[in-house]
């Protein structure tokens, strides 16, 4: 067994003094980035540590420091330097941050307040040691919290994989988007069963796997594909055999037993599969160093851009410029608020008219930080009863969010399932809604800002970042016109009557907003 001194030795020894002042800098420089986006750094934190889906990460800072670690007895071979490129780095982060700020996008808050972080390596210690440090400062990218996005996508592709596989079982099954019929009961492939954080936590496993227990990039690909391929697979069989126990056991004790599967003991049992079948195939020698020092400094290019270097005063300069004129945008697109009137009304339509609201169950709409919320009902001499609802907001930003995580049709902690998507309409996103197991209702969302009328909420905060960005200030409506399924009016068909009744939908929006 070797001594402290032999390791302490193998990793590199003390810092030399040609380092100490530059770590001493980017030290400075983390702490007063950590302090300036505080707000993101805590709401990232928390999400960690609430979030099931992200619990993963709270190792991923540890894992940074090995792969640091692991680096450290070549690293200290090379001359840190600043140089002025790694401004451009650290302002295309803070835009990146700017964009989340100014749209209420946390996702792009966040990361790029991970990006500024990165970028402050090169800036501080140069090229030749941010080459060293790539696949470290790459690896950052795992500290945001992303993957709400594939919810549905991952619930839609579990549910057929999972009828596939009850059908190949023998046992009858119908599905519904998301939903699976069978003589046991129906089962519902929800948001918490669509595999998704098992899926990243893979992905984070199988990147770091494939740089440190591969050299060939043919088998690192193979490694990254194989923890995205296997963890949605064994999802649906994971899934499947929920639903085959519940045919012999009962449906309460199937879902028992799947509770207690379902969670970090499936997770590795998965990864341990993974690993299994990827060891015979490692090819990094055990000695083999991380990264090659001589190489580095050999290195044509990065000789070249070497010649780029500034002084640390030019480059904390520059720093501080970047994050102040950041913030400061941010700040003022913050205020910027068109002005709405005192209040609106549900217009009269031609060939509707108005009822009351009271539907079977209780249906309403999401717009936090809405200046007006309009819900009504509509009916017409055919029998169609349609669901309105219209929110009005003087600008978009955090907490204000028109398209944001649970707003709009879907009412989190209700009685309603996101079911699958809906038949298709012009420019709006249509969603199946399924309430209590057994009202079926249609859903279609329309958003507007200045002359954009869209259903994607990529699009909105498309042109809200274009507004930010020109600091200009134009209202956003949101629109949700809704029915539910019955016998004689099936819901995809009194909401084309609506809306046809209406008249050309972006002008109609504008005048119950009072914009024309």
């Amino acid at each position: 067994m070797r001594s402290f001194a032999e390791v302490l030795h193998s990793g590199g020894g003390p810092i030399p003094a040609s380092w100490r002042g530059p770590l001493l800098r980017l030290a400075g420089v983390w702490l007063v980035l950590l302090g300036a986006f505080a707000a993101d750094w805590a709401a990232m934190v928390r999400q960690w540590w609430d979030i099931s889906t992200y619990n993963h990460i709270l190792l991923i800072p540890p894992i940074l420091g090995w792969l640091v670690w692991q680096r450290w007895g070549e690293l200290r071979k090379l001359e840190p330097q600043a140089w002025w490129p790694g401004l451009l780095l650290l302002g295309a982060a803070a835009f990146i941050w700017l964009l989340g700020a100014i749209s209420g996008l946390d996702l792009a808050r966040q990361a790029g307040a991970i990006a500024m972080l990165g970028a402050s390596v090169p800036l501080l210690l140069g090229p030749q040691v941010s080459a060293g440090l790539l696949f470290p400062l790459c690896y950052l990218a795992f500290l945001v919290p992303l993957g709400e996005e594939l919810v549905n996508v991952l619930q839609m592709i579990t549910a057929k994989i999972t009828v596939g596989l009850t059908h190949l079982s023998g046992i009858p099954a119908v599905i519904d988007g998301v939903f699976i019929d069978t003589p046991a009961g129906l089962f519902e492939v929800a948001e918490a069963c669509s595999g998704v954080k098992f899926l990243i936590a893979m992905v984070a496993f199988g990147v770091l796997a494939a740089n440190v227990c591969f050299v060939s990039w043919p088998r690192r690909i193979a490694m990254v594909g194989a923890c995205v391929v296997v963890p949605i697979l064994a999802n649906g069989v994971r899934a499947w055999g929920t639903i085959y126990a519940a045919q012999w056991f009962g449906a309460d004790v199937a879902a028992g037993f799947d509770h207690i599967v379902y969670g970090w003991f499936f997770f590795a049992i998965v990864l341990g599969l993974v690993i299994l079948g990827a060891w015979r195939f490692f090819d990094r020698p055990p000695a083999d160093p991380i990264i090659d020092a001589e190489a580095i400094r050999g290195h044509a290019v990065l000789a070249r851009l070497c010649a780029m270097q500034v002084s640390y005063t030019f480059a904390l300069l520059g720093l501080v410029a970047l994050l102040l004129l950041a913030r400061g945008w941010a700040f003022g697109a913050d205020r910027i608020a068109a002005p709405l009137p005192a209040q609106i009304h549900l217009p009269e339509v031609s060939g509707w008219s108005r009822a009351d609201y009271a539907p079977a169950i209780w249906w309403e709409p999401q717009a936090s930080g809405a200046e007006h919320r309009l819900l009504g009902r509509y009916v017409d001499g055919e029998g169609g009863k349609v669901d309105v609802f219209l929110a009005l907001y003087a600008s978009q930003g955090e907490g204000r969010e028109a398209g944001g995580f649970g707003q709009g049709a879907l009412m989190p902690d209700s009685a309603w399932a996101w079911q699958g998507p809906g038949r298709a309409f012009a420019s709006g996103r249509s969603e199946r809604l399924l309430g209590a197991g057994k009202v079926e209702r249609l859903a279609v969302t329309w958003y507007r800002n200045g002359d954009l009328l869209t259903g994607s909420n990529a699009r909105l905060k498309l042109a809200v970042i274009g507004n930010h960005l020109l600091l200009r200030a134009r209202p956003t409506t949101m629109l949700i016109v809704s029915a539910t399924d019955t016998p004689d009016q099936p819901a995809a068909e009194a909401i084309s009557r609506f809306v046809s009744s209406t008249g050309p939908l972006d002008a109609w929006m504008d005048r119950v907003a009072q914009l024309r």
